[in-house]
């Protein structure tokens, strides 16, 4: 099972960032994909499969 996710989505994360926020945005994409927490704005880049990996949702679908 894939999950679609696209450039500038907000998705759930299986484990939530320090700061107590669990909403990420995807903000780059590639072979790695690049994520901010929405609570704080720290960024984090993790390879594709990983991040397939501890995917939980996709919150919000942005719309073009």
């Amino acid at each position: 099972m894939d999950k679609e996710f696209d450039l500038y989505d907000i998705v759930e994360m299986k484990k939530p960032h320090p700061c107590g926020e669990n909403r990420w945005k995807i903000i780059r994409m590639g072979m790695d994909i690049r994520i901010k927490c929405e609570g704080c704005s720290h960024s984090v880049m993790i390879p594709r499969r990983e991040f397939s990996r501890k995917l939980k949702k996709i919150l919000v679908k942005h719309e073009e």
